[in-house]
């Protein structure tokens, strides 16, 4: 059972969000959100919250993550017009290349602000979680940036499915560990995370890498994230002439689906669409599509939309793509599918591959499989409405994946036909 508003409430909480006054004083999200967290980890959760209130929108620490980005993380990053999708299409194709950004995907928006603020708070080492490595990674370089110690939590599936950016961890100074336990994916990657944290909440930063959790962590990775739909308004506007009729993100636990769309909530005549993980299949395990399918309850942390069997066991999911492989999903997008301001579906695994292949050979650019999945959604939205102008976020690359696209050989050739 989804939570629904009347027309009224809806329209209020939805001014409240776009007018930057969500999360509330208790961090939530309407009714999501929130903070279920043990005892022992208050202290640690009130230091961060405080630290948020001191440096976030200071313009000091503006000035140096903002330095970081241009200088470090390389933004801003493109707005690549995709001239042969668009054709094939029958829409008008843009495309914000977050894989473009240093170490190849949105994260490190988020991972860089972090590790800023974690110095600044007096934190003596970082922990993190991965699912598809590239949160690792960005953890990883960002704490050597700073000069602090990086540990990153990851499941054991994960880090077989993902071995470069395993490898690229250690290179990059930080200690990575396998979790056997649990579904040995990102929920377990999260759950043995928060078991650390809770050993040394005083020294140890946990660099939280999706808009997930208890608060303040979702509003603190949208406030970092936001630069990409900043970015991506104005250069619309720029090159396109124009806003897109809609924007398209893949959405796992939907770090770069809400900084995509939060700047563009505003944009009332904007179609938002978050594409998750369709799996193979519409039963319980067969998928990761928390919005889609899933009901209301507390998952590490947050009070959201997860998937959960009728006696509220949290269940275990199926994506080929390891970043969207989670159980839950980040509680201020679960307010935005409730207000109807988003509206939030699924594609398979096959159509996410298929759509990897036809993007690599029309465009030349070889995105993550997480991506593919909005690329798949978003060619079905523009065949069934042609000549709009639709805008997707390109939320990182796909040399990731290639032990698991190497499984799947390339079954068109688009260039041959062309």
């Amino acid at each position: 059972m989804k939570v629904e508003f009347d027309a009224q409430e809806a329209t209020t909480l939805l001014d409240a969000s776009i007018a930057g006054s969500l999360p509330d004083e208790r961090g939530r999200f309407g009714p999501f959100g929130g903070r279920y967290v043990p005892e022992t980890l208050v202290p640690a959760f009130e230091r961060l919250e405080a630290g948020i209130a001191e440096h976030l929108h200071s313009d000091d620490f503006q000035a140096a993550y903002r330095s970081e980005l241009r200088g470090w993380v390389g933004r801003p990053t493109a707005l690549t017009h995709a001239p042969r999708l668009s054709e094939r299409w029958g829409a008008e194709v843009w495309l914000k290349r977050e894989d473009l950004a240093h170490t190849g995907a949105h994260k490190i928006n988020n991972a860089i602000g972090q590790a800023l603020l974690a110095k600044r708070i007096g934190a003596k080492q970082i922990i993190a979680e991965t699912g598809a490595g590239q949160h690792g990674v960005a953890s990883a370089a960002a704490c050597a940036r700073v000069g602090l110690p990086c540990r990153v939590y990851m499941g054991a599936v994960d880090v077989e499915r993902q071995a470069p950016n395993v490898d690229r961890m250690h290179r990059l100074g930080a200690e990575v560990v396998p979790v056997e336990s649990g579904d040995k994916t990102l929920r377990a990657a999260i759950d043995e995370a928060l078991r650390e944290w809770v050993t040394d909440p005083a020294d140890t930063y946990y660099l939280i890498g999706s808009a997930v959790g208890a608060h303040p962590y979702p509003y603190l990775v949208r406030e970092l994230q936001s630069v990409i739909g900043q970015e991506a308004r104005a250069q619309m506007l720029e090159l396109a002439g124009g806003l897109p009729d809609a924007a398209f993100a893949c959405v796992g636990g939907g770090s770069n689906a809400i900084g995509l769309f939060y700047p563009l909530l505003g944009d009332r005549e904007i179609e938002l669409i978050g594409v998750e993980a369709g799996g193979t299949g519409n039963g319980l395990g067969q998928n990761a599509a928390t919005l889609a399918t899933g009901t209301p309850g507390v998952l590490q942390g947050s009070y959201s939309i997860i998937l959960q069997d009728e006696d509220g066991n949290v269940q275990e999911t199926h994506s080929i793509s390891a970043g969207l492989d989670y159980s839950g999903v980040g509680p201020e997008h679960a307010l935005l599918q409730a207000v109807d301001r988003v509206t939030y579906v699924a594609a398979g695994d096959d159509e996410a591959l298929a759509a990897l292949e036809e993007l690599c050979e029309l465009e030349g650019i070889l995105t993550a499989l997480e991506t593919a999945h909005a690329y798949a959604f978003a060619k079905e939205w523009a065949q069934k409405n042609p000549g709009k102008r639709i805008l997707i976020g390109n939320s990182g690359r796909g040399d990731k994946d290639m032990p698991t696209l190497t499984k799947f050989p390339p079954r068109t050739n688009a260039n041959a036909s062309a």
